[in-house]
This record gives structure tokens, C-alpha cells and sequence, in this order.
């Protein structure tokens, strides 16, 4: 048999057991040594492949879009630099746990550590940022390597997509010729087992009766509690735990990730404006709880952080779904690996009808006094960036998804975006929380979320411009908003700030750039407002077009800061005068 069957056969084998796996897309950067998987990933008829030629941009915009699809996405790409470039999308992957499959093309193994060119060490490229890594064999046809090959998709597809969930790696070496035989019609029919080599059947992490009863009876019998949500999006999570809230009478802090903010779902105990009054000493003194029961990854709010600390002496509960380990602070009394929505049914079930908690009320009460306070950033004729945010459950339409950029937008977003009843799904890069590859997440995400609107930083729109292109050539709609301090903002909030001698040049960074250029150069619509007049209109008129529109906004840093510190004394003031008032 000669290299191109044994090619053909265990390239064709390994796409179509992706396939059978529910692995329907995949993000190619071009190269040659790819060149067998990704022609065989082509020709599949249920394949859907995605070219981008940046692998940098192409990691992050599979990660977005398995995010939206919540189901695992593929990677190719060539041997060398290449798969380094999608490092920064697998870390990501890794801490906000999205399944992808990282498909990295090699130098068979006499090539390798003998200058041959395009050669670098890939077994293990991504150390433990991945969940397993598989290094392949040479292709073959006989049955055993194909078995092989079949078998190791179905195990990395598995592993990916088991809680926790996250990245793997796969390396194949080929050796030239690189072309497969692509005319037989046969080529997708497998000569043993035509569907999934192997079914992996994998179960939700539970309790038994006895430990659900304990924890049950720990959450009635301490009746000042307080429930937490940070980042979420498992099916079916929002209704348990509402239920679960509503027969303990405890409160919701509700983090803008936690998919609470948005939706028809009863918002009576959700507590949305706690980053702003959580800044308050009273406040927080007057909010002590017993009991706090915590769901998904780490809040945004620092202010809640360090709430959450000042009371290391309450019980802590963590639940999560997986093995992870979400605790930064080192607060927790008690890990409960559990799926949540089980939880959330199981102890619900457990829990008498009509709980007192006064504590409730304590928190619903504060919530409304500060968010409006709040609201009256709405007032506000300057371009500010808290009102804008504020301005958003407005403008955006019900079903839609609105993705955030890190630093400086996602802290407004939870300073400023309150309960509303629009279906609007909130995503974030909030693994790692850098704002490298947010456009390119956001535009993988914008294939199958429509209609997607973008908001983020000047900064964070730069550092991923190349991004814009998935736009233009795969045709995808998306709005972004682009804040422009001309820097780096959240540095004007940061004890950087009191350093001015070098603080422009080391953290203030003006890029002075005229962005309108770059969105026309990818085809886009631009605007650039600077009055709120001109941001309604644009906004009226973006409705009707289609592909990439940018909308920038000109904010300034200095009357940012004073914005924010102006409302959050005044929610001060209101909340002291409150509390004074009960006591």
C-alpha cells in the first residue's frame, strides 16, 4: 500500500469519528503540513470549515465560538510557530473552561531536532493549559492504527467535554506526499463500526440523600445568608436557582455573567447593584451574613471580593460542577462538587416553604436606594462611559448577545447593567481576563449568536485588530462599541495613578490612533459620535445594516474617575442616611 491510501484512509477516519463526536466546525489557519486534514475536513459534507489565516486570531475565534455553541470546536493548523500562536486562546480555553480541539500538524519524527525547517518541539506545546495531549502515530491503514486513530478522537472529544471542561491537543506527524485521495464516494464510510467507534457515557457529579439533607439543614438552620452567582451558563441552572432563593428567602448577588441579570425569570431577589454599595463601610457592616452559598467562577466586583473576606468567619459553600478549585480567597468551609442545577433541585426539595430571612429584605432594600443613585448617570450631557453602560439594556434588543471586554468594560457592566426582562445572554473572556483576542472571540461567537454586539476599550480593540477580518471574509454581522479614553482607564482608578511623573508613558499609553481608517480597510461601517444625539441616531440607522459596524466613542479618563467617585458618594450618603434610619 502506498503513503497516499494509508493517508486517505486514517485522515478520513479521524474527520468523520470528529464528526460522529459532534465535532461540526473547525477553524483552519493555512499551511502545508496540514494540507491531508485539512482537504479531508473540506470534503466532509458535515463539516463546516472556517479559514483564518492568523492562528492567533483563528485560537480565539474558535474559542468564542464554542462558547456560544457550548459544544467543542477544532483547530488546524501547520507544523512550526503556528500552533504557539494559538497559545494565548488554549490558556483562556483552559481557565474558563471551553472544550476545543487543538489539531496541530507536524514533522514526521526523522525530521525533528535535525534543522529540518518549520521543525520545532510540539509534544506537549501547551503544558497542563491542556487537558490531556495525544501525540499520534504516523498514518497507516492498517485496521489497528485507524482503530487507534478513531478511539483517540472519540477519547479527546470525551475529555474535553467532561467537567471540568477545557482544551486538548492532538499532534500528527506527516510525512510528503501531503495529498489525499479525495474521489472515492466511499470515503467517509468506515470499514468496521459506521457510527461512533466508541460510546463514552459520562454522568453529572451528585450527592447522595444523606449529604444533600446536611446541607440542606445548614442553609435553613443559618437564616442570614446570601446566595452568590459569578460566571454561569449551564442549561436549566437559572430556574433552580431561583426556586432555591425564593424557599430559603435568601438574596441573589447576581454577577452580569451569571445569565441573572437578563431574562423572564422573577428578578424580586436578585441584588444587582452590589459592586457600588459594597464600597461602603456601613453598608457592609449592616449586611453581615452567616451563611454564603457560592455558584461559578470568581465575581467580577472587587468590592464583593473584599466583602467576602472582611467575613471569613461565615460558612462558605462552593458549589461547582466539575473538580475545579474556584476559592482565590481561601473562605471556603465546605466544597461541594455538584452538578449546580441538581443541587439547586435536590436541596430545594429539602427546604420548608415561607423561610424568614429579615436579612433579605436588608439587601433588596439597600439594592434599589443605590441603583438609583445610580441611574442618575443617565442625566449625565458628557459622553461618560458609566452612562453608556447604564443605556444598554435599553438599546440592545431582547435575544440578543452582548460581549464585553475585559479591564475597564466589565467592571461598568457590573457597576451599571441592572435586572431587565430582555433575553440577553452576557459573555466574557473571564478565564485569564486578558484582552488580548476579544474581537476575534466575540466575532466566533457573533457566527451562530445573532445579533452580537461588542463593547470594549480602545486599547483592547487595538490589540486584536486582525480579528476584524473573520468578518469580512466568513460575512459575519457584529456591532462593536468602541470606548475610546485614549488609554488605559482602569490605570486612572489604581494607586498607579498617584505616581504621575511616568504614569502617561508606563500606564496611561494614548495611542492617538484614528480607528476609521482600520473598519473601512475590513469593510466596515464606522461612526464616530460625540454627542449622545449622534450615538441614538447611528445606533437607529446600524440596525438596518448588515456585517461589521463600529460605533466609537470619545470618553475622557479624568472626568471618568470623578463620574464614578461623584455616584458612588452619593449612593454613599443615601445608604448611611438609610441605615441611621432603622437603627
Amino acid at each position: 500500500m502506498n503513503n497516499q491510501e494509508a493517508l486517505t484512509a486514517y485522515t478520513a477516519a479521524f474527520v468523520n469519528e470528529l464528526v460522529l463526536t459532534g465535532v461540526c466546525d473547525v477553524v483552519v489557519s493555512p499551511g502545508s503540513r496540514s494540507t491531508p486534514m485539512a482537504m479531508m475536513m473540506a470534503e466532509h459534507p458535515n463539516m463546516k470549515v472556517h479559514i483564518l489565516v492568523d492562528e492567533r486570531s483563528a485560537g480565539f475565534f474558535a474559542l468564542g465560538m464554542a462558547k456560544s455553541i457550548k459544544r467543542p470546536v477544532a483547530l488546524l493548523c501547520t507544523s512550526g510557530t503556528a500552533g504557539a500562536n494559538y497559545y494565548p486562546a488554549v490558556i483562556e480555553a483552559s481557565y474558563s473552561r471551553i472544550p476545543l480541539i487543538v489539531l496541530t500538524a507536524d514533522r514526521p519524527h526523522e525530521l525533528r531536532e535535525v534543522g529540518a525547517p518549520q521543525a520545532i518541539d510540539q509534544l506537549h506545546l501547551y503544558g497542563h493549559h491542556v487537558k490531556a495531549f495525544y501525540e499520534m502515530p504516523i498514518p497507516e491503514k492498517e485496521k489497528s492504527v485507524i482503530r487507534h486513530a478513531r478511539m483517540t478522537c472519540a477519547r479527546a472529544v470525551s475529555t474535553a467535554c467532561t467537567h471540568p471542561l477545557g482544551p486538548v491537543h492532538l499532534n500528527f506527524p506527516f510525512r510528503e506526499p501531503l495529498i489525499p485521495q479525495l474521489d472515492n464516494e466511499d470515503l467517509f464510510k468506515n470499514e468496521e463500526r459506521n457510527e461512533k467507534y466508541v460510546q463514552i457515557e459520562t454522568g453529572n457529579w451528585t450527592l447522595n440523600h444523606s449529604q444533600f439533607e446536611a446541607l440542606a439543614t445548614k442553609l435553613v438552620e443559618n437564616r442570614n445568608g446570601i446566595i452568590i452567582c459569578g460566571l454561569m451558563d449551564e442549561e436549566g441552572f437559572e430556574e433552580g436557582i431561583i426556586d432555591l432563593a425564593a424557599k430559603l428567602n435568601f438574596p441573589i448577588l447576581a454577577d452580569p455573567l451569571s445569565q441573572l441579570r437578563s431574562g423572564e425569570h422573577d428578578g424580586q431577589l436578585i441584588v444587582d447593584c452590589y459592586d457600588n454599595f459594597l464600597r461602603n463601610e456601613y453598608a457592609r457592616n449592616y449586611l453581615k451574613p452567616e451563611i454564603v452559598l457560592r455558584f461559578g467562577a470568581m465575581p467580577v466586583s472587587k468590592a464583593l471580593s473584599n466583602f467576602l473576606k472582611e467575613n471569613h468567619n461565615a460558612i462558605h459553600i462552593v458549589v461547582d460542577g466539575g473538580s475545579g478549585w474556584r476559592d482565590p480567597s481561601a473562605l471556603a468551609t465546605e466544597m461541594v462538587f455538584c452538578d449546580e442545577r441538581l443541587f439547586c433541585e435536590s436541596v430545594s426539595n429539602l427546604v420548608p416553604d415561607e423561610l424568614v430571612n429579615s436579612n433579605c429584605s436588608k439587601w433588596t432594600a439597600i439594592n434599589e436606594i443605590a441603583k438609583e443613585r445610580m441611574l442618575a448617570v443617565k442625566d449625565l450631557k458628557d459622553m461618560d462611559e458609566g452612562k453608556l453602560f447604564s443605556l444598554l439594556a435599553d438599546i440592545i434588543p431582547s435575544n440578543s448577545t452582548l460581549f464585553v471586554g475585559n479591564s475597564m468594560p466589565i467592571r461598568d457592566l457590573d457597576s451599571f447593567f441592572y435586572f431587565n426582562n430582555k433575553s440577553i445572554k452576557v459573555m466574557a473572556n473571564r478565564g485569564a481576563n486578558g484582552i488580548d483576542g476579544i474581537v476575534s472571540s466575540a466575532l466566533g461567537a457573533a457566527v451562530y449568536s445573532k445579533p452580537l454586539y461588542l463593547i470594549l476599550g480602545d486599547l483592547t480593540f487595538y490589540h486584536d485588530l486582525n480579528g476584524l477580518l473573520a468578518s469580512k471574509i466568513l460575512n459575519i454581522d457584529i456591532t462593536i462599541i468602541i470606548i475610546n479614553n485614549n488609554g488605559g482607564g482602569i490605570f486612572s482608578f489604581l494607586p498607579q495613578v498617584n505616581h504621575p511623573k511616568n504614569f502617561e508613558l508606563l500606564f496611561g499609553t494614548p495611542l492617538d490612533i484614528d480607528f476609521q481608517h482600520v473598519v473601512k480597510m475590513y469593510g466596515g461601517t464606522y461612526a464616530k459620535t460625540e454627542n449622545w444625539d449622534e450615538f441614538h441616531s447611528y445606533w437607529s440607522h446600524i440596525k438596518r445594516e448588515k456585517g461589521l459596524k463600529v460605533i466609537e466613542v470619545p470618553t475622557n479618563r479624568e472626568k471618568n474617575v470623578i463620574e464614578h467617585r461623584n455616584l458612588w458618594n452619593s449612593v454613599s450618603r443615601e445608604i448611611e442616611n438609610y441605615i441611621a434610619g432603622q437603627e
